[in-house]
């Protein structure tokens, strides 16, 4: 029931304990107490509002940055990851295969906020090699949620 239930909150974390009770067949006890469990172990580890903020009248800009660092002597990448998280403006770091080391995810309210992180706090740390910065210009589907509203052909049929 463990997996089944984090399925049913990663897809629609809104759903309260009466109505996963409802859907697992179990009571309310039962699941409050799956999910309690699941918090301290740190399973479940938040819950999140998926927002379309382009619908809204604030700014944000979302970036992608490629980091190549060097690793640290018996603590490889987690030292430098734990730096950059710590950072407010940085939503996600990932370590990665390929090409580069680290992804960072940061968001701003302009390109030049962006800009000035990365030239100011992100490139200067001491491990850091070098930095690409992709910005995202549109989101079309993030999380599994898609942005854009299905268009409806509006031309009239011509006939012969």
């Amino acid at each position: 029931m463990k997996e089944q239930l984090l399925y049913a909150l990663e897809n629609h974390s809104k759903r309260t304990v009466k109505d996963l009770a409802a859907m697992f067949g179990t009571s309310e006890d039962v699941i409050s107490e799956e999910l309690t469990q699941m918090e301290k172990e740190r399973i479940i580890c938040g819950y999140h509002a998926l927002i379309n903020w382009d619908k809204t009248n604030t700014d944000k800009v979302t970036a992608l940055i490629e980091v190549r660092v060097t690793p640290q002597r018996g603590e490889g990448f987690d030292k430098i990851a734990r730096r950059i998280y710590m950072f407010e403006e940085v939503k996600s770091v990932y370590l990665m295969s390929g090409g580069f080391d680290l992804t960072v995810i940061i968001e701003g309210a302009t390109m030049k906020e962006v800009a000035l992180f990365v030239g100011q706090k992100l490139a200067p740390l001491e491990s850091v090699l070098s930095t690409a910065t992709h910005f995202v210009l549109k989101k079309y589907k993030d999380y599994g949620v898609i942005f854009e509203e299905e268009r409806k052909d509006e031309r009239m049929a011509v006939t012969p």
